[in-house]
């Protein structure tokens, strides 16, 4: 199985210390994608291993998913086009476009959509930036390891904040901070996701680290982004209204 992506394209400046931002501007959706199950791969894959391939295509008309199900009901889902599989170059080492981590890649997190903003560690000169998988909807965890799959034309903005040093990948939207952690097990990217909600609220928003964590315990919220890649990946969220600071 392969997860092809566009890239590495190189960032003018971005050098190891700083941090990538990247503004998800539009994305333009096809007529159709794809969903399918392939039999030993997925979050139930224990389960599931005996299951034959399937696919179906769908169509996608006035930003909406047309779902045939089997019992031959016709389904509307609004479409939420984001991008899969986004980051730079890996610290040390060429890692596979199917695995995520603290460079990014395959997230599959439906918040790196157009209007947010994902910040990204720069590792390697120029960034070696690249992005593919693009998906037109998906439900959290990505549970059958799919979602409904497109090619796409995506419009991205770059920025760099220089010699600022982020651990994980972060996400920016009109409302909301957001953290991304990946690992095995899923514990341990929840707790990757809010050390870096920690640690950006203290940087940049004047909260005493203790209280950040405490006040996190409150408020804040965690979605699944997906439970099939190599490594986990959850994401922390936090509303900007309670931030303060800045």
């Amino acid at each position: 199985m392969t997860n092809p992506v566009t890239g590495p394209l190189e960032v003018e400046g971005a050098e190891p210390g700083d941090t990538l931002v990247v503004e998800i501007l539009d994305i333009e959706m096809p007529g159709q994608g794809t969903i399918a199950i392939f039999p030993g791969f997925g979050s139930l894959e224990g389960w599931l291993n005996l299951m034959e391939p399937r696919r179906k295509t769908c169509e996608i008309e006035d930003e909406k998913i047309i779902y045939p199900t089997d019992d031959g009901r016709t389904l509307e889902i609004p479409a939420d086009p984001f991008v899969g599989t986004i980051g730079v170059s890996p610290e040390v080492e060429a890692i596979t476009s199917l695995s995520p981590g603290r460079h990014g890649g395959n997230m599959d997190c439906p918040d790196i959509r157009p209007g947010n903003r994902l910040l990204l560690p720069v590792f390697r000169p120029g960034a070696l930036f690249k992005l593919g998988d693009v998906h037109a909807v998906q439900g959290d965890g990505e549970i059958c390891g799919v979602a409904i799959e497109i090619d796409a034309v995506v419009t991205l903005r770059f920025a760099l904040e220089k010699d600022r040093l982020i651990n994980w990948p972060r996400i920016e939207s009109p409302g909301e901070i957001m953290t991304v952690g990946s690992a095995r097990p899923l514990e341990d990217a929840a707790r990757q996701a809010f050390r870096e909600m920690v640690d950006w609220m203290a940087s940049d928003y004047g909260w005493v680290k203790e209280d950040a964590y405490m006040f996190l315990s409150l408020v804040a919220k965690a979605r699944i982004a997906q439970l099939v890649d190599p490594l986990y990946t959850v994401v922390a969220k936090l509303p900007k209204r309670y931030l303060g600071g800045g």
